[in-house]
């Protein structure tokens, strides 16, 4: 094998693959980066999890492949020189010569290296930046506990032309809808992704205008079953769907609201920060909510406290309603609108979280339901 490589094309696809890699691989050649050098190099890692694979443009003298240690390599890329690489393969080592730069690495055995799994078939489209803003508004409501894998996951229904994303952790539902292309009008698939792995995998796509998502439809089996796979900008990733039932969501969000109350986002997010200063590990902000205005509270008579008030449009009758802050600014952050919409029925069943939509009526796009703290007295 015989290559050269612009540099910085070599970096930013070794840094990309390199993001697959495990820690603590199960057997060692998962720790390795398989290059294989064709018309293009084309980069791979897998970690029978989450496969990645990226091909980048290079001027090849002799085709071939070598296995090497995924981590140094990218330590390496990373660091060379601004000048083209050269890539050789030399019996069990591979070069690396940049500039006056020269780096010698000991290869493992390409045959023991398993194969990568199939791309489940094509489902459809969507824009890469509308995709990445979307999971990461549903992401962050994830659960983080392993013990309860199905939390863990973002549920991903498609019917049609519509894509909802959905997550919760149980004190929290984020919800997102959002527009895409299908191959077939009348797709329609579920899937349970890991929450973690799709919001690195939506972040890292948005080099391409599109992201192509690759899913085997509801009921139908065959290549790629189990599997959702991504691709844009020339990178390619698939990654095993969790297992397990997911909470009906959809009967948890209210049909009906006993009021609502807009507040502008940024004095709202900056003041439950300030607020939250003197709030105990656990213990909640109080948003008292009148005409006019919004009173938020934090501490008690024993500790340190704060108040604040900041003016707020209430419909409804006034309310006492209190969050756990880091939920509250977490829903706050991802809502993408100057003006937060809490809309509520009681104040110890769920509030909905949303931008203030552009015309009264419409259901917004995305939604955080919020569980509130029960306050004693």
């Amino acid at each position: 094998m015989k290559f050269r490589i612009d540099r910085d094309a070599l970096a930013d696809a070794v840094a990309w693959t390199a993001r697959t890699l495990p820690a603590r691989p199960p057997v060692p050649v998962l720790a390795g980066m398989h290059l294989a050098a064709g018309d293009r190099l084309t980069l791979s890692a897998f970690d029978y999890e989450v496969s990645a694979q990226v091909s980048a443009d290079i001027d090849t003298e002799e085709p071939g492949s070598a296995l090497v240690s995924g981590r140094l390599l990218a330590e390496i890329s990373r660091s060379l020189p601004p000048q083209p690489v050269e890539v050789t393969t030399d019996g069990a080592k591979v070069m690396l010569r940049c500039g006056s730069a020269k780096f010698t690495l000991l290869t493992m055995p390409v045959e023991d290296y398993p194969t990568l799994p199939e791309m489940p078939p094509a489902a459809g489209a969507v824009g890469s930046d509308e995709f990445a803003a979307a999971v990461s508004q549903v992401a962050i409501a994830a659960g983080r506990d392993d013990t309860i894998p199905m939390l863990t996951g973002v549920r991903v229904e498609i019917e049609g032309e519509t894509v909802t994303l959905a997550s919760t952790d149980r004190y929290r539902l984020a919800v997102r809808e959002l527009h895409w292309k299908p191959e077939r009008p009348d797709f329609s698939a579920v899937a349970l992704v890991p929450a973690k792995t799709l919001a690195d995998t939506a972040k890292s796509l948005t080099s391409g205008a599109e992201v192509k998502i690759a899913l085997a439809a509801q009921g139908v089996g065959g290549a790629g079953e189990g599997m959702i796979g991504f691709e844009g900008g020339g990178r390619r990733t698939t990654s095993r769907l969790l297992d397990g039932d997911f909470v009906k969501y959809r009967s948890l969000l209210p049909s009906e609201y006993a009021g609502l109350a807009d507040i502008p986002t940024g004095q709202f997010i900056e003041a439950v920060k300030r607020v939250s200063l003197v709030a105990e590990r656990n213990t909640p902000v109080r948003l008292s909510f009148r005409q006019g205005e919004v009173v938020l509270e934090a501490g008690t008579g024993d500790e340190a406290q704060a108040v604040e008030a900041l003016e707020a449009t209430l419909e409804g009758d006034d309310i006492d309603i209190a969050f756990n802050p880091g939920f509250l600014l977490d829903g706050l952050a991802a809502i993408g609108s100057d003006t937060a919409r809490l809309s509520f029925t009681t104040p110890t069943k769920p509030a909905v979280l949303t931008g203030k939509p552009p015309q009264e009526g419409e259901t917004p796009g995305y939604r955080y339901l919020i569980m509130p703290v029960r306050l004693s007295g």
